[in-house]
């Protein structure tokens, strides 16, 4: 695995490295050793998957407050994404910044997402599905987010407005009222 830095601390976009003969390929997606070298977090509790019919669907951006706080690691199995992550962490160098990438079933990148990040994305082909692999368990009391569209934030969508976006997260608060995430200390 090629682990490969995002401009914002913690992040990390992961690149499989095939090794490929005569019946096709293998590849390591995931390793707890090679994640706490680089001291990432390897805890994954919880594997979530998001089906999403139409091109341009916005599910985000979403993040659960501590004790809840997750840390995500972000696959497509189907289809193609532009996976977005905004840094909420108090005191951290790029508060309010974002970073998006491309992930789709046929470059099988993953973005690693540590505690202190909102995180959303656009569909950018049809019945794209999204496997997660979640630090800990969902916490509706602690569950927040942030509006994709926020003229603070500036995300970039590729396709622009959402097609289809839930009403939940059409209605979250602005950014500019947001308060930062505490630093997580494990």
């Amino acid at each position: 695995m090629i682990f490969e830095a995002t401009p914002l601390d913690g992040a990390f976009v992961i690149v499989p490295e095939p090794i490929a003969d005569t019946r096709g390929f293998f590849a390591r997606l995931f390793c707890a050793t090679a994640f706490r070298e680089r001291g990432l977090d390897p805890h994954l509790d919880q594997i979530s998957i998001s089906h999403n019919v139409e091109t341009g669907t916005v599910r985000g951006m979403h993040l659960q407050r501590p004790p809840a706080a997750e840390t995500k690691l972000v696959r497509v199995t189907a289809g193609a994404i532009f996976d977005v992550i905004v840094d909420v962490r108090a005191g951290s160098a790029t508060y309010g910044r974002w970073f998006g990438t491309e992930l789709s079933a046929a470059n099988r990148k993953q973005l690693y997402i540590p505690k202190g990040f909102a995180h959303g994305f656009q569909t950018l082909a049809p019945a794209t599905e999204v496997t997660y692999h979640i630090s800990c368990g969902y916490a509706p009391e602690l569950a927040t987010g942030l509006r994709y569209d926020d003229p603070d934030l500036a995300i970039t969508w590729p396709l622009g407005q959402a097609a289809v976006i839930s009403d939940r997260d059409f209605a979250w608060a602005p950014f500019r009222d947001f308060s930062p995430v505490a630093a997580s200390h494990d």
